[in-house]
C-alpha cells in the first residue's frame, strides 16, 4: 500500500492508556498493508517539567545541557510506544534522533535539520517492523544533542517523510483537521477537506497553531503530502497539498487571527531618505521582529510611521524608539497593545477582484475601524481594536460564506 509517516503530539501520548491507543491505531495501519514510521513528542507536560527542573538548579541553564535534558522526554515516549506495539503483536524498534542521525546545525533549542541517515529505518521497514523515532531532536557534527524548538516533532516527521519519500505524512493532533477559522470563536467554522501548502503557510504565520510553520515549509520544499488528523476520533482530516490546475479554488480558505500584536507610532518625523532605517535600526539591533509597517503620505515635509511587533516585545520597543525620538526629530511616540490582527487567506484571491472591498464593507457594517492594512498575493491582513476580534472574525466568516460547503465542479 505504501509508506506513511505518522506523528503523535504530547496530548496524543499523554498517558499510558493513550500510548496503547496509538499502538492500536498504528497496528491497524500495518494491517491495511502500510509500512509505518511513527514520530512522537514527549508526554504532555513533560517538557515543561524538565525545564522547571533545569531552572531550579541554574538561573540561566546552559543551552547545550538544556537540550540534553529535554531530549529525554521523547526517549521515554518512544520506548513506551515500542513496548505497546510489541505487546499488540506488532514488531517495532525505536530510535532517538541521535541514533537515526538526524543531523542538525548547532543552534541549541532551535536547531535546523541538515541531513538524515534513513538507511537504518529502511532496513527495519524491509524486515517488517514499525519504526518509532523521537521527534524534536537531533545531533550536530560534534555529536552534541540538539532540539528543534517548540513543535519540532512536526518538522521531524515531515523531514523523515521527505528523506524516505513517503506517500503521506500524517500529523495526529487534538483537532480533526484545519478549519476555516477557530471554532471556539465561530461555532459554524467548517473543516476543510483540502488546502494548499501556500495557504497553510500563510495561516500558520498569521496565528493558526495547527502546524508548526517550519514543518509546512519543509512539506512545501520537498513536496510531501501532509494530512492533519485527530488522535481521538476517526475521520479523513485535512490534506495539505499542491494547487492543481483546473481545480475550482475557493475565494477564501480561512481566517487567521493573532492576539499577540502591539503597535508603535512615531509622529511627525522628517520625510527624508533613511528615516525608516533610522527608526527601525535600534529595534533590529535588539533582535525584535517587526511585522506590519505603514508610512503616511508626507505633509509639509513630515510623515507618521507605524509598525507592529509581538506583544512580548512591546515595552522594550517603545523604550528604544522613545530613546531615539529626539535624534529622529519626532513630535511624539506612542504605543498600543490593545490590538489584534485579522487575516483572510486564499489562493482564489489571485483570480478574483473585490476581496478587499467585501472585507472592508463587512467590518464597516459592524462599526469596526481598520487601523492598518497589509496585503500579499493570497492574503489581506488588518489591525483592529482588540475588543472587536470575535465580532470581526464572525462578520468576515459570514461575508465570505465560509460556513457553506463548496459544491464540487461538474465535469
Amino acid at each position: 500500500m505504501g509508506l506513511i509517516v505518522q506523528k503523535y503530539g504530547g496530548t496524543s501520548v499523554g498517558t499510558t492508556e493513550r500510548i496503547q491507543a496509538v499502538a492500536e491505531k498504528v497496528s491497524r495501519a500495518r494491517e491495511r498493508g502500510h509500512d509505518v514510521v511513527v514520530v512522537v513528542s514527549a508526554m504532555s507536560g513533560e517538557t515543561n517539567r524538565l525545564l522547571a527542573l533545569a531552572e531550579a538548579v541554574h538561573s540561566q541553564p546552559p543551552p547545550r545541557e538544556v537540550d540534553v535534558l529535554l531530549s529525554t522526554g521523547e526517549q521515554v515516549t518512544i520506548a513506551l510506544l515500542t513496548m505497546a506495539l510489541e505487546q499488540a503483536g506488532c514488531a517495532a524498534r525505536c530510535y532517538t534522533g541521535a541514533q537515526v542521525r538526524i543531523l542538525t546545525d548547532s543552534a541549541f533549542s532551535r536547531a535546523r535539520i541538515q541531513d538524515i541517515d534513513a538507511e537504518p529505518i529502511r532496513d527495519d521497514l524491509a524486515e517488517g517492523r514499525v519504526v518509532v523515532v523521537a521527534g524534536f531532536q537531533g545531533v550536530d557534527e560534534s555529536g552534541a544533542i540538539t532540539t528543534l524548538g517548540r513543535g519540532g516533532s512536526d518538522t521531524t516527521a515531515v523531514a523523515l517523510a521527505a528523506a524516505l519519500q513517503a506517500d503521506e505524512c500524517q500529523i495526529f493532533t487534538d483537532v480533526d483537521g484545519v478549519y476555516t477559522t477557530d471554532p471556539r470563536v465561530v461555532p459554524e467554522a467548517r473543516r476543510l477537506d483540502q488546502i494548499t501548502v501556500e495557504e497553510m503557510l500563510e495561516l500558520s504565520s498569521l496565528g493558526s497553531k495547527v502546524l508548526q510553520i517550519r514543518a509546512v515549509e519543509f512539506a512545501g520544499k520537498y513536496r510531501v503530502p501532509l494530512r492533519v488528523l485527530s488522535s481521538f476520533e476517526e475521520g479523513p482530516g485535512t490534506l495539505i497539498t499542491y494547487e492543481e490546475e483546473g481545480m475550482e479554488e475557493p475565494l477564501i480558505s480561512g481566517i487567521a487571527f493573532n492576539r499577540e500584536e502591539a503597535k508603535v507610532s512615531v509622529i511627525g518625523v522628517q520625510d527624508t531618505p533613511g528615516i525608516a532605517a533610522n527608526i527601525l535600526g535600534p529595534v533590529a539591533d535588539a533582535n525584535i521582529e517587526v511585522d506590519m509597517i505603514i508610512q503616511n503620505i508626507s505633509q509639509q515635509g513630515l510623515t507618521d510611521f507605524t509598525f507592529t511587533v509581538h506583544k512580548r516585545d512591546f515595552q522594550n520597543t517603545l523604550d528604544l524608539v522613545r530613546a531615539n525620538a529626539e535624534a529622529l526629530g519626532a513630535r511624539d511616540v506612542y504605543g498600543d497593545d490593545k490590538i489584534v490582527k485579522i487575516s483572510l487567506v486564499g489562493v482564489g484571491m489571485r483570480s478574483h477582484a473585490g476581496v478587499a472591498n467585501t472585507m472592508f464593507k463587512a467590518l464597516s457594517k459592524e462599526g469596526i475601524n481598520i487601523q492598518m492594512i497589509s496585503t500579499s498575493e493570497i492574503k489581506i491582513s488588518v489591525v483592529v481594536e482588540e475588543k472587536y476580534l470575535e465580532l470581526g472574525v464572525r462578520a468576515l466568516h459570514k461575508a465570505f460564506q465560509l460556513d457553506e460547503e463548496i459544491e464540487p465542479v461538474a465535469e
